[in-house]
């Protein structure tokens, strides 16, 4: 599954034709790369599992609507991006070779085949929610079936809302055709009139979602609840807005494009980062066409027309859909017509149930938490204390995606202007938050906050902080390793571990990471001091490797070898080649993940396959978790990376071990909860097929059985 935000769709160097160089000049053997799924067709595999979700009739209804919002924004963005990069290999010709393990163009020609299957399967789910939405009392009404009442309150309210916030166009009178906007949807309309004595003109309306909700509410019967989308509305006002060109018979079509959005950074020291950011941010919606979306009933010759005007041709990634589109919206379907959800309450951890002190909990023992099982409050709670203790001098603390209303930066101004050096690595190029961030900066800089903006060509995305506080001549310092992000809001919806620790190698290593990033020349040999945490792009790969190395070694000499590995994506090839080296040996490999997985798991000359699963549910699974046997003295990690090349090669990363022996049984223990899932489990096989795990006699839906376990903790 994909929540807005989620970082799932970076390109794969960055720009292929800007990559960063590498600080590691490691390469995979090329039969690696022959012995791989094709990242993007993974890709889809994952979002036909969203789709499942909302296939799935044992789901609410309120969620499988959801779920469709999912997928929908899912694919615009893998196209804003990934396709987009894709496009922009083919362009650059032989040199693409290295990057990919296909022609760029076999994967655009089998991505389209794969989505307009998709494409037909989400039409069909979503004609059959409809018609349980009718069976409860819920209708979509079109413009063609409202009743008096209704169509005088749609008149009523485009008189008062919807007028003044669009602007017809009469496209063919237009010269330079107007760029249509990336995330928007378009009514495109054949305007004639019923006598043929006027020839039909065609016209634009950009649907104003960005300012007016895009479901209105009608006046309905008792105990039935009558809904109209806003371009439907739109629609029904057709006359009124044309009526006065003399046109009396209208057809219309939504039609959408999604644009290359890829931020074109280059290595102009001359130019600050902030500009170029916010210089790529107004060219991105002038990016490149590389899906264009239509109502697969309209106009032949307003296609044709709208094609040509857009430079599309035969070879674009046109798709024919249904009468709507930009399903994303759907997420935010009203809620107050369904029955309440109950959703399970995520509640505190028990040792800060009733702790004056956040931090002295941490200075005696390390803790774990899980979310969204236990309340991200805590987090909230120590930077709380942190500022407004008078004991405290510092908090550094990195930034990657952060909440609208953001309590952690609340806490972090709070901190400042009690007088505490606050230090916050912010990056400015999470995917889509660009903007956001800018402004986060210039709050945080105004409050007095240090602000730095990570690296060139290196995204910052390690989770990390680090308080430090003075009491008479003694230096106490704790802080925490999280494989999420510091937002509050998804802290409610993803999966993740958090450790709060005050363990003195941990802190050490967690300073040599800022030491890092705030250093202007950001020389690499600073994190050369980390002994502790591995870290990208110094030794996070190496680490693994090692310890892969470790378990092929026992299995060859017939002792006891395995792994647990759970990630959201693995494609890096040099582990791929690695764990296959694994399963050739005999080594147990499980693995729980969540997206893209470019690894085969079954192979004849393989001693034991790979065991992998997805789990798509309630909850984003986002966590990332590594666990070896390491001759029965087992090694666990938590990270923030998954194993992929840029967050190996181009991203700043930290993963923690976990070395409290209850901690670690506990994230064992949760881990083989993952594994036994039989209900929302889907086996990861060669094919791609998305087969659901039966396996067991008792059904296992691992999230509920998780939030079981660490409740039942919560009271013993």
């Amino acid at each position: 599954m994909r929540l807005p935000n989620d970082e799932n769709l970076d390109t794969m160097t960055a720009t292929v034709a800007n990559s960063p160089k590498k600080i590691t000049d490691k390469k995979a053997p090329v039969t690696a790369k022959k012995k791989m799924i094709a990242r993007d067709v993974s890709w889809l595999s994952f979002n036909a599992r969203v789709l499942q979700e909302a296939a799935d009739t044992t789901v609410p209804l309120r969620e499988r609507i959801r779920f469709l919002g999912i997928f929908s924004n899912n694919l615009d963005e893998f196209f804003r991006v990934r396709v987009a990069t894709l496009k922009r290999m083919m362009s650059i010709g032989k040199s693409t070779k290295m990057h990919l393990e296909e022609n760029p163009g076999k994967i655009l020609d089998q991505i389209q085949t794969i989505v307009i299957d998709q494409q037909r399967e989400f039409d069909r789910i979503w004609k059959d929610i409809a018609h349980e939405l009718e069976a409860q009392h819920i209708f979509l009404r079109t413009e063609k079936h409202l009743n008096r009442e209704q169509q005088k309150f749609v008149l009523n309210y485009f008189n008062e809302q919807v007028r003044t916030n669009i602007i017809p166009l009469m496209i063919e009178s237009i010269q330079h055709f107007p760029i249509l906007r990336d995330k928007s949807i378009y009514l495109a309309i054949v305007l004639a009139r019923q006598d043929n004595s006027v020839r039909q003109k065609f016209a634009l309306i950009e649907i104003p979602t960005t300012v007016l909700p895009r479901f209105i509410i009608l006046p309905s019967k008792e105990g039935e609840h009558d809904i109209i989308l806003l371009e439907d509305l739109i629609r029904f006002c057709l006359p009124n807005i044309f009526s006065y060109f003399g046109y009396d018979k209208f057809s219309s079509h939504i039609i959408k494009v999604t644009r290359d959005a890829e931020l074109d950074i280059d290595n102009d020291i001359s130019d600050s980062l902030i500009h170029q950011i916010e210089k790529g941010l107004k060219d991105r919606r002038k990016g490149k066409p590389v899906r264009f979306v239509y109502d697969k009933d309209i106009d032949p010759l307003l296609l044709e027309y709208l094609m040509r005007r857009q430079g599309l041709s035969g070879k674009d990634n046109l798709i024919p859909g249904a009468r709507i589109h930009n399903f994303k919206d759907f997420m935010d379907f009203p809620d107050s017509i369904f029955p309440p959800h109950t959703h399970r309450k995520n509640f505190i951890h028990p040792l800060f149930l009733n702790a004056p002190s956040v931090m002295h909990v941490i200075q005696q023992q390390d803790v774990m938490l899980h979310f969204p099982y236990h309340s991200f409050d805590t987090i909230i709670d120590l930077l709380r204390e942190a500022a407004i203790d008078p004991n405290v001098s510092s908090i550094k603390i990195t930034a990657y995606r952060l909440a609208r209303n953001s309590k952690i930066v609340n806490a972090l101004v709070n901190a400042a202007r009690n007088g505490k050096n606050v230090t916050v690595v912010l990056e400015l190029r999470a995917r889509f938050d660009e903007a956001a961030n800018l402004d986060w900066k210039a709050r945080l800089e105004d409050e007095g906050v240090k602000v730095f903006l990570g690296i060139p060509n290196m995204k910052v995305h390690a989770k990390l902080c680090v308080i430090k506080k003075r009491i008479g001549n003694k230096t106490l310092q704790c802080g925490f390793v999280s494989t999420g992000n510091l937002n509050e809001k998804t802290a409610q919806l993803y999966g993740d571990h958090c450790l709060l620790t005050a363990n003195r190698s941990v802190i050490a290593d967690i300073n040599r990471v800022f030491s890092y990033l705030e250093n202007i020349r950001h020389d690499v040999k600073i994190l050369a001091g980390c002994k502790t945490l591995p870290v990208s792009p110094l030794n996070m790969r190496d680490t693994f490797l090692k310890l892969i190395d470790r378990e092929i070694k026992n299995a060859r000499n017939k002792k006891k070898a395995g792994m647990i590995l759970k990630m959201n994506s693995l494609s890096d090839p040099i582990l791929i080649a690695k764990l296959y080296e694994a399963a050739k040996a005999g080594v147990d490999v499980k693995m729980v993940i969540r997206g893209i997985c470019c690894a085969y798991t079954e192979n004849k000359k393989w001693k034991k396959n790979i065991t992998a699963v997805s789990i798509v549910d309630e909850y984003l699974e986002h966590a990332r978790v590594f666990i070896f046997h390491h001759g029965g003295q087992e090694k666990v990690f938590i990270a923030s990376c998954d194993w992929m090349v840029r967050n190996l090669d181009h991203r700043v990363e930290a993963a923690v071990p976990i070395t409290d022996m209850a901690i670690r049984k506990e994230l064992i223990d949760i881990m083989k909860i993952q594994l036994s899932g039989n209900v929302k489990a889907r086996i990861l096989d060669n094919d791609q097929k998305n087969q659901y795990k039966k396996e067991g006699d008792k059904k296992v839906r691992t999230q509920i059985e998780i939030y079981k376990y660490l409740h039942e903790k919560q009271y013993q």
